[in-house]
């Protein structure tokens, strides 16, 4: 067997179906063996940086390790987006990437960079393989780091020499991923502080997604009356419509949500590593609170935050031992706070446009529906209204990532072919990785794609505005018929400009067979949920 075909083995082992790519010749035996194993289909894209996020949309949709190749120096360093991105949102993924040939190395070759060294900061794991017989057990080794413990990406580097190298290949089954339960020693603790809790509130993060844990957590905080909040971009890990769910703590948070968290006298932060985002800053804990923190990774315990009681524990496993704590029935008042207080943010004083939108999408979305969003201040609107109340029902890029809406959704909906998919962008993010569009027509991966298009760089105008008001420079952009042109890549386009005209397209575009761009005119002045640029400029008084 050659190094290539063993490669390919390695992946069905792994019972993954879809593997994306650009192609590239420093690793055509692989393409090639994939085209004689008839369970993996290969997903050609335009570009790398939207290869590895259908890859990475891919990881999240199925549970299964997203698996992106691309060749040498220069695929590698236009598909670290998303590399970057499995690693924030702790996503497994294998990324394959030709390397020069063996001969070749040290000379600067066509393309040749260190890749280990490259990818070392932002990869759980990089290695090159340099001998045939090794494959298999490098390669599963891969997989097995991407999926365990905290999952993130590995980068294995494959020389160009060796794909058609043969060996003997022994083989393993797949690593089962390890959960590790609390002590009883630890159970008993967190019970001790629980029972001298007045305001206690559970943060769950994605490490709930990623343990299957979200039914225990529903039933954990039902039990004993807990509010629970999402952290940044994880609003699926809890029912929405659910009286003890609290809010999001992501950008542009309402300062009722944080306030939840600020009066907390003692906060469980469940498979989340506490991040810039979802502690707003490091702003909301405080030292006069007492923090839980369970997490399957040890270094992630402490990282941020000291916790008074820290757990090394997979998160489903961890809810099931926790059931059997014996607390007092209370917190009734304290739930009904929270709650109150999350409900409140739904009821915007202005219903603008996007609002409408959102409303929109809630209305006529199956309850199943996958959204997934790029980076931009549009989304603000989607991460405050809209109500998720299923799991698996959202995808979206901690990282922040522009460009990645669109070919999550493709890599989404071809794990998860039996649901609706859409995603959500700007104007700008959109047009990074657009041309993935035409991945989807030439693969018939029936998405829709909505666009708010307002020709600028939102986000940005917005810190801009707030710290330079009225000097715009580099934040403005010209006008793209996104619409118009989807209809040329093969895609339906829509433009619209009212609700009433968003409504009639999206139901029309629920029942299309193939990808669909909704192109909406989106107002400049409208720049966030909170504030229009109006209202910024006169709050700096200039």
């Amino acid at each position: 067997m050659t190094s290539a075909q063993a490669i390919v083995k390695c992946i069905k082992l792994e019972n993954i179906q879809k593997v994306f790519c650009v192609p590239g010749e420093s690793y055509l035996p692989v393409m090639d063996a994939i085209y004689d194993e008839t369970s993996i289909e290969l997903i050609s894209s335009r570009h790398e940086g939207g290869a590895s996020f259908m890859a990475e949309g891919f990881a999240k949709a199925s549970g299964k390790p997203g698996v992106v190749l691309a060749t040498r120096g220069v695929g590698g360093s236009n598909l670290t987006i998303g590399v970057h991105t499995a690693y924030q949102d702790s996503t497994p993924m294998v990324v394959f990437l030709g390397q020069v040939h063996s001969l070749f190395r040290g000379r600067e070759g066509f393309q040749e960079v260190e890749l280990e060294d490259f990818f070392a900061p932002i990869a759980k794991w990089t290695v090159e393989i340099k001998h045939p017989s090794r494959v298999p057990e490098l390669v599963q080794r891969a997989f097995r780091i991407a999926k365990t413990g905290r999952p993130g990406p590995v980068v294995v580097s494959l020389p160009e020499d060796l794909l058609n190298e043969k060996a003997e290949m022994t083989f393993k089954k797949p690593a089962v991923r390890p959960r590790p339960c609390p002590s009883p020693d630890e159970v008993k603790e967190m019970e001790l502080l629980l029972q001298n809790s007045e305001r206690p509130v559970v943060i769950a993060g994605g490490g709930v997604k990623c343990a299957g844990a979200e039914n225990e957590l529903t039933e954990f905080a039902e039990k004993f009356n807990l509010p629970v909040v999402s952290a940044f971009r994880r609003h699926d890990v809890f029912p929405n419509q659910n009286r003890l769910y609290a809010g999001h703590l992501g950008l542009g948070v309402k300062p009722q949500i944080t306030e939840t968290v600020k009066k907390a006298d003692v906060v469980v932060a469940l498979g989340t590593r506490l991040s810039e985002v979802t502690t707003q800053d490091y702003s909301i804990l405080n030292n006069g609170q007492s923090l839980v923190h369970i997490d399957i990774d040890y270094e992630t315990l402490g990282k941020v935050y000291p916790p008074d009681i820290g757990i090394i524990a997979d998160v489903k496993e961890a809810l099931q031992c926790l059931m059997a704590l014996k607390l007092r029935a209370g917190w009734q008042l304290w739930t009904e706070q929270c709650r109150s207080a999350y409900v409140q943010t739904l009821h915007p004083q202005k219903k603008q446009t996007n609002y409408n939108i959102i409303s929109t999408l809630q209305k006529h979305l199956p309850a199943d529906a996958v959204v997934t969003n790029d980076a931009g201040n549009f989304a603000g609107w989607l991460h405050t209204y809209f109500q998720f109340n299923q799991k698996q029902t959202y995808v979206g890029p901690t990282s922040g990532a522009m460009g990645y809406g669109m070919p999550a959704a493709v890599g989404v909906k071809l794990a998860t072919p039996d649901r609706t998919v859409v995603s959500i962008s700007g104007d700008g993010g959109f047009m990074m990785t657009m041309q993935e569009l035409e991945t989807a027509v030439r693969y018939k991966v029936p998405i829709i794609s909505i666009v708010f298009n307002n020709q600028m760089y939102g986000t940005i105008r917005m810190h801009q505005e707030i710290h330079f008001p009225y000097k715009i420079i580099g934040t403005q952009l010209g006008y793209v018929p996104f619409y118009r042109l989807a209809q040329d890549l093969g895609a339906e386009g829509f433009y619209v400009k009212t609700p009433e005209e968003f409504e009639t397209v999206l139901i029309k575009a629920l029942s299309s067979e193939g990808p669909v761009v909704i192109e909406i005119e989106y107002k400049r002045e409208d720049i966030s949920v909170s504030s229009t640029i109006e209202q910024i400029r006169n709050k700096s008084g200039k």
